[in-house]
């Protein structure tokens, strides 16, 4: 199944606050997107029926393994475009705004040919 640029961020986002908390709540999500409570409600329905996520009796949300995938890829690609245009020069506020955008767009070759890059350049300056 296909998953929305939105449903990518929700598990990114899941991924990014369970590092920081181990329970991790709609509310929470919603307060670090600065979304609303119906919007993450809905979204939290979509990516259980999706079999993304799971929610348990507390509502404490845990990512499944499909979940979790999808959410260290869309991490990776922000965290290495971020650290790449910051390298280019430019502000680190900016190129994790530009990154945030373009972790969804940008094709798994072209993501992998710039890890390649940004590797090779890592490893030249040792």
């Amino acid at each position: 199944m296909h998953i929305q640029e939105s449903g990518e961020m929700y598990l990114e986002t899941i991924l990014v606050l369970s590092k920081e908390h181990s329970n991790v709540r709609a509310i929470d999500i919603g307060e670090h997107l600065g979304y609303s409570k119906p919007s993450v409600s809905r979204a939290m329905g979509l990516l259980k029926n999706g079999g993304y996520i799971v929610v348990d009796t507390n509502g404490s949300i845990t990512l499944t393994d499909e979940g979790l995938a999808i959410a260290h890829k869309i991490y990776e690609r922000h965290t290495l475009i971020s650290k790449f245009l910051t390298a280019l020069g430019v502000d680190a506020q900016t190129a994790s705004d530009d990154a945030c955008k373009i972790e969804h767009v940008i094709s798994d070759a072209s993501f992998e040919a710039i890890k390649a890059h940004a590797e090779k350049r890592l490893a030249e300056q040792k």
